[in-house]
Formats: structure tokens, sequence, C-alpha cells
């Protein structure tokens, strides 16, 4: 997997939020710092723009986030960055570079779970201002194809983590978003893939607003 294209992530788009505005903290990976689409393509700036566009007065997304990173490097980044709680809502999606490194459940469950404690600590020790979004999968695109590999022990294995993150989001009353179906739905089209046939296209994300905007809604609905 061409994770050695390194978009490095961690920052806070257009500087500081207006006076007012609630405050989104995105934590994950290369889905969520959206690889090889414009910013404004992005699933959490989709998101924004959308709530905004229904009165919400949300700011622009701190994102913390790059490609490649598996749950111990996005908690290690996490502890280096400096983070200023409570936001109001706060999304954690990671977990596809620990299956695609062979990493095995029992390791993402702990790893995870840790994880989405501070997640929760972040929202201000509100957990329903936490929306955990799944793992899609990476096996039905053009990239997974092509790679050797066996697409439908791909499907297992993400499928097993989907259960697990699924799970530990349920234990702690969070809000959880299923972007898997949607992007087993996208498959390998070329217009739902950006140009490396791996990662989604802005188009594929709007897709996945289906199930995230609803959540989000919630969340930010909530106490």
């Amino acid at each position: 997997m061409r994770w050695s294209c390194v978009l490095m992530g961690v920052l806070a788009s257009h500087g500081a939020h207006a006076a007012g505005a609630l405050r989104f903290l995105a934590l994950g990976d290369s889905y969520t710092i959206g690889e090889g689409v414009a910013e404004g393509e992005r699933w959490p700036a989709q998101l924004v723009a959308r709530l905004r566009a229904e009165g919400l007065d949300l700011g622009h997304p701190r994102l913390v986030a790059t490609t490649g990173w598996t749950t111990d490097e996005l908690a290690s980044a996490m502890q280096a960055q400096p983070l200023d709680p409570p936001y109001d809502l706060v999304s954690l999606g990671i977990g596809v570079n620990n299956q695609y490194r062979g990493r095995d459940a029992a390791n993402y469950r702990s790893e995870f779970a840790d994880l989405l404690d501070r997640a929760i600590a972040l929202a201000g020790g509100r957990p329903q201002r936490v929306l955990v979004v799944s793992i899609p999968d990476w096996g039905v695109t053009r990239f997974g194809a092509a790679s050797g590999r066996d697409v439908a022990q791909i499907a297992r294995e993400l499928d097993a983590f989907n259960a697990i993150n699924r799970e530990e989001s349920r234990r702690r009353h969070v809000h959880w978003a299923d972007v898997c179906a949607a992007s087993r739905r996208a498959g390998a089209a070329a217009e739902m893939l950006a140009e490396d046939g791996l990662h989604p296209s802005g188009r594929q994300y709007a897709r996945w607003l289906d199930t995230l905007l609803p959540a989000a809604r919630a969340a930010l609905s909530s106490p």
C-alpha cells in the first residue's frame, strides 16, 4: 500500500475558530486527512459545510491525522499535540493500517479502547459528543485488486476490526457510523476513488455523509 507517501495532517485548518463556533476535533489516518483530495472534499470539511447549511455554528475541523498511522502512532501524535479541550464534537476513525500491517485484533481492541477513552476526555468527558467512524474496505478498490492479497481475507479482517470499534463504542455510549458499507458499494468505480485507485474521492466521501451526518447531528444535539 502506498503509505510511504505521507501527507502530514496535524494541523488546525484556517487558524483559530471563530468566536462562538462549536469546536470539532477529527482524529484518524488517511481517510480523515483525505489523501488525494482537495481540502474541501475531505469528509470532515464536507460534514461541517452541511451542518453549517442547517444552521449549526460549527467551526473548521481541527485535524490530527496522517496517512499511514496506526492506533499507536495516532496515540503518540495526540500526546505530542497542544490540544485544547473540551471540543464539542470529536471523531475517531483508525485501524486500517493495523489490519494492513497484520496486527492482531486483540492489540487493536486494546489500543482503540485507549484512544476512545482519550477522545471522550477531549470532548469534556461527554461520550455523547464522540463519533466513531468505521474502517472502509480497501480490498474492493483498484489498488486492492492489484495488490496480490486475498480480498476476501481483507474483508473478514476489517469486519472483525469494525466489530471491535462498534462494540467499544456501544460500551461507552458513543455514536458509531458505518462507512464500510458505502466503500463496498463504491468498489473500484473510477469516480469513487482518488487518482491512486485506493483512497476515496470527494464524491465517495459525500456518500459517507449518509451515515456520518445523522450521527453528527445527534452528537451535537446532546447535552
